[in-house]
Parts: C-alpha cells; sequence; structure tokens
C-alpha cells in the first residue's frame, strides 16, 4: 500500500465548485488562509518535538522513539512504508477532533523510504544503481507523501508540521571563500529541496549564542563562546542557514507556538 493508494484515491468530500460562466470568473482576490505548512529542523535537543506538541490539537506519526517523553497524542512507531500509509489512511478516512499532523523526524522517514525503494528495486543499498540514482529513485515517495499530506491539509483542515534534525553542508561559493550551511539532514539535492519548496515555513531552531570581541592583548587568541540558554527560531535565509516564511515575519522569534501562531492571521 502506498501514501498515494492510501489516501490520494479517496472520492472528493466536498461537491465541485459551479463552473465559472467566463474565464474571468475564475479569479480569486485577496488573500488565501488556509493550515500551514511547516518543517523545523535544528539541532539535537532543543525542543523541536515540544515546540509541535504545543501545535492546535496535534497527533504525532513518529518514526522515531524522541517522543516518548512527551504527553500528547501520537500513533506507534512507524518503522515501514505501510505502517505509515495505514497511519494516514487512518486521518484521512476517519473522523476525528486532531488539527495538526506532526511527522517527527524526516531523516528517519527518509532511511524508510531508502529502505522500501530498496527492495521494490532488489538493491543492497540506496547506492548500490550508482550516479545518484539510487537517491532520485526515492523522489516519488517523497511526492507521494506531499500529495497526502496536502489532501488532510484540504479535506481535514489539518496543518502540517514536519521536523528533522540538521546538518551542515559545504557551498561552493564562486565569489569567495566556501562556506559551510545549516540545513536539513536529507538529500540535499533530492529531498531537501522538494521539502523546502512545498512548505510555507521553514524554520531553523538554534541557541543564540554570542562571541566575545578579539582581545588586543592576545590578537591570536580565538573569540569565546559566550550564552546559549536562549531557544531562537530564524524564519528567513541567511547565508549560515536555509530558512524561509510566507508570514512577513522577522528574522528571529522565540522558540515558542505561541510565536508562530501570532503571525497567522
Amino acid at each position: 500500500m502506498s501514501v498515494a493508494t492510501a489516501v490520494l484515491d479517496l472520492p472528493d468530500t466536498e461537491p465541485a465548485p459551479a463552473k465559472p460562466t467566463s474565464g474571468l470568473g475564475e479569479i480569486i482576490t485577496g488573500k488565501v488562509t488556509g493550515p500551514r505548512r511547516t518543517i523545523l529542523y535544528g539541532v539535537d535537543g532543543i525542543g523541536k518535538s515540544t515546540f509541535a506538541a504545543s501545535a492546535e490539537a496535534p497527533i504525532f506519526v513518529p518514526t522515531e522513539e524522541g517522543v516518548n517523553d512527551i504527553d500528547v497524542a501520537k500513533f506507534p512507531l512507524s518503522r515501514t512504508h505501510e505502517e505509515l500509509s495505514r497511519r494516514l489512511q487512518t486521518l484521512a478516512t476517519e473522523n476525528h477532533a486532531y488539527k495538526t499532523v506532526v511527522i517527527d523526524s524526516l531523516d528517519w522517514l527518509e532511511g524508510i523510504f531508502w529502505k522500501k525503494t530498496c527492495d521494490d528495486n532488489g538493491w543492497a543499498t540506496i547506492e548500490t544503481p550508482g550516479w545518484g540514482k539510487g537517491y532520485t529513485a526515492v523522489v516519488p515517495l517523497w511526492e507521494e507523501l506531499l500529495r497526502a499530506l496536502d489532501y488532510l491539509r484540504s479535506k481535514k483542515r489539518m496543518s502540517i508540521v514536519l521536523i528533522a534534525h540538521a546538518s551542515t553542508e559545504k557551498i561552493e561559493n564562486p565569489e569567495g571563500d566556501n562556506y559551510l550551511k545549516f540545513g536539513l539532514s536529507l538529500h540535499p539535492k533530492t529531498a531537501a529541496p522538494l521539502l523546502r519548496e512545498w512548505a510555507d515555513e521553514v524554520f531553523f531552531a538554534n541557541y543564540k549564542v554570542y562571541t566575545t570581541g578579539a582581545d588586543a592583548k592576545q590578537p591570536n587568541k580565538p573569540a569565546k563562546a559566550i550564552g546559549g540558554d536562549e531557544r531562537t527560531i530564524r524564519t528567513q535565509a541567511k547565508p549560515y542557514c536555509y530558512a524561509k516564511n510566507r508570514l512577513n515575519m522577522p528574522e528571529e522569534i522565540p522558540l515558542k507556538w505561541s510565536e508562530y501562531r501570532k503571525f497567522w492571521s
């Protein structure tokens, strides 16, 4: 059972809209609001799952055990593609009061998708076909997942929160020195850009760290990091991280769902 057959082949639950009398009748004016599609990634232990648990009526679909210690509604751990599909089908077909679906985490889900692709193709590992072909073969599974989540968003009016760990990637800079950048801990050429494009918001969670200035008496002494207790969300793209928002948010907000929620209206 694929995510697509579990969710996407369901009959519409809403009547078809009336056909416009002219092409101009299709024009929509004003803002179109709806449940948000949010990706939160960040460093280990910063509180990504706790952030999502504060969303409206959340239901977690865990692929790792990090949510066990949080008092929140959750499905059993999804270890296979079939288990994930079955849980999304449950949310799509059964009556419930959940308003937010949370997948925790994307990087563990990527491993599930790799295994599914290897099993379907008889590969020993995702790199067996060579030249990145294995990673490209996984893309349809990600696309199915996003269509399934969009179904929950449009038909069940559920917000979507996807959680991921952070990793760094080397950026080849043609105009200067190369540098490191925080991003989703997913394949940087396939899954990561696809998910970033799909989401309304991509947030990077990290501790706010300050550094001491240079010491004139010891110019070769490295700067010292201080602080590190304040947890924040970066909401806009910077040279050091991928991020975006469609809500005209400031560059940085506290790592609290209530702070994010303020910008919805």
